[in-house]
């Protein structure tokens, strides 16, 4: 049972909800609660009478009892259960306080501090957001989606909590992501709450500690492999057709051969993307973009070395391998660039644990002659770093301290300017800290993070430090391509998209050393994303046919601002 709908007034023209409840339930939906901030018509008119205290607050001061109570909090995760408890009763005033307190609130929301509410979510759950699907509901599937009481649905979170952050296996609390990506899109992106769906597909977890926790929320069976699993993916995005034929889905937080084979497998089917594969990459391009800028120099010129090639490494690769062709290198020379490293070491033609998305990374063994490495027939990232001379650094690893000191000041031999992409996250899992980049290289590097760092002073400057976000590309995503009504989501959006961003960072940023645009800027970077990614889906055939400026407009006029609605009664239950 859909709760209100979105109205406009035909003859003031007046935006309005039109509310299908009253009452007790009214005050009790987070989308509609409006507490303090009814006003008397909407109190008498909706069934609020005597509910509500006689005093009518305006938004603004009930912003500042929130802002007041979060800063009041003693750590980073009671904040979070603070900011998740305010969004449980009203997410307009949720939003604003995200929205006007974006680089305080996105580290508190996301990451890193959603990895340690992950890790402990069905310990400190308080209200259930979002659909969960299990193997034994999913037959149910049509009748869930149903009894959704939002008015629609355009965009689709999942995750099947198998690969959560760089924190493993987290089963059904894994479910955070979805909720937090979803609060992303909308502080962002512009997109309204209210067409937002985050979803647990919840098929069982192989986390002995999570099996044998009673308070375990989650579907409390080992996970489905092979067809059986595929099938339950199946039937999950065939009802996502049925019943949401107009939504974008992102696909969030697999492992990494899942991810691979669902993106693949679904791209052309259903309009959607991975964003730890093809968000992570298209972010770190347009941060090597703007570093390129900085040195003055192509991609062409680099030497790239990626350490760690699970989704969101394998993405970096494949952004960075689409510059060297599209700066007219063949592919025997992108490989020469490309140094990828993996557990076992430096990834070479031969090898039996290569899987497919890492084939293209390969080195070929006559590219290795005359290399030395201090165990025979290994190259490890020593000996890679040693024998490459890269002059980029990409981390994707999760391991902290994995980029030293000595590894980094060998980096800063090859360059003026060493290029150092530092992305794991939690803050716990970087592989270095902007600090030791600073000190290794004598303040000449070049870096990104995956998670948020303060500033650093170092010889009298001021070095700022940019988080490699997905945050800067999926939420223009999402919007661009639901706006332009694309029927599909392809690599040429995600480089406009990449181009748009770095093109927004100033020459007095880049001089600070940021790679990316400040982050209370975000919503402006969403607006650039999806103007470009709306544009290119158009000008290949299969987007809305609409010129720039419309396109631009379009856009803008569908972000929502967050803010109270007036509301006006409608049919009490209508279905």
């Amino acid at each position: 049972m859909k709760t209100f709908d979105f109205k406009i007034d035909p003859l003031t023209g007046e935006e309005y909800y039109e509310v299908y409840i009253t009452g007790r339930q009214l005050l009790n939906d987070p989308h509609l609660n409006k507490a303090s901030a009814f006003t008397e018509e909407e109190r008498l008119s909706l069934g609020l009478d005597g509910l509500v205290s006689s005093g009518v607050s305006t938004m603004a001061m009930q912003l500042d009892r929130s802002l007041e109570s979060f800063r009041r909090k003693p750590d980073d995760l009671e904040r979070y259960l603070y900011l998740i408890g305010l969004q449980d009763r009203s997410e307009p005033l949720f939003y604003r306080l995200l929205v006007d307190n974006l680089t305080e609130m996105v580290p508190i929301i996301y990451t890193p501090t959603v990895g340690q509410a992950c890790l402990q979510m069905s310990h400190i759950q308080r209200r259930f957001r979002g659909v969960y699907i299990t193997p034994d509901n999913i037959a149910n599937i049509d009748q869930i989606f149903r009894g959704i009481s939002l008015p629609h649905v355009y965009l689709i979170v999942v995750t099947d909590g198998e690969r959560i952050l760089g924190l493993g296996d987290l089963g059904s609390d894994g479910m955070g992501i979805p909720v937090g990506k979803v609060s992303l899109y909308v502080a962002a992106g512009g997109l309204h709450p209210a067409i937002c769906l985050p979803i647990s597909l919840d098929v069982g977890t192989n986390n002995e500690r999570l099996l044998n926790d009673p308070l375990y929320l989650g579907y409390r069976h080992c996970r489905p492999e092979g067809e059986a699993y595929e099938e339950i993916v199946e039937k999950f995005v065939l009802g996502v057709r049925r019943n949401f034929p107009d939504a974008l889905l992102q696909w969030e937080d697999f492992a990494k051969h899942k991810a691979f084979n669902n993106l693949e497998h679904y791209r052309d089917r259903i309009l959607s993307f991975n964003d730890d594969i093809q968000g992570t990459g298209a972010t770190a391009l347009a941060a090597l973009m703007t570093a390129m800028r900085i040195k003055g120099e192509s991609f062409k010129d680099q030497r790239f070395v990626i350490v760690g090639l699970g989704q969101a490494g394998t993405g970096v690769g494949l952004n960075i391998r689409a510059q060297l062709k599209a700066e007219g290198l063949n592919e025997e020379e992108i490989r020469a660039r490309i140094f990828a490293v993996e557990q076992q070491g430096l990834l070479v033609e031969g090898d039996p644990k290569l899987e497919g998305p890492q084939l293209p990374f390969a080195q070929s063994r006559a590219n290795l002659s005359g290399w030395t490495a201090m165990e025979p027939g290994v190259f490890a990232l020593a000996d890679v770093i040693h024998n490459a001379k890269p002059t980029v650094l990409v981390g994707v690893t999760a391991q902290r301290g994995l980029f030293s000191e000595a590894i980094l000041a060998e980096v800063a031999k090859n360059t003026e300017r060493p290029v150092i992409l530092a992305l794991s996250n939690p803050t716990s899992k970087t592989e270095c800290t902007p600090e030791e980049v600073a000190k290794a290289t004598d303040g000449r590097g070049l870096i990104a993070t995956g998670s948020p760092f303060d500033p650093i002073e170092w010889k009298g400057r001021t070095l700022r430090v940019s988080q490699c976000n997905n945050l800067y590309i999926f939420p223009g995503m999402g919007l661009g391509a639901l706006v332009a009504k694309a029927t599909r989501i392809t690599d040429g959006m995600f480089l406009a998209g990449t181009r748009a961003i770095s093109a927004m960072v100033t020459p007095q940023q880049e001089a600070e050393g940021m790679l990316l645009p400040p982050m209370q800027d975000i919503r402006e970077v969403s607006v650039a994303v999806a103007v470009a990614v709306g544009r290119e889906a158009r000008d290949r055939g299969f987007a809305r046919r609409v010129d720039d400026e419309k396109l631009e407009q379009l856009v803008r006029k569908a972000q929502w601002n967050p803010a109270y609605a007036p509301y006006r009664p409608g049919p009490i239950a209508r279905v």
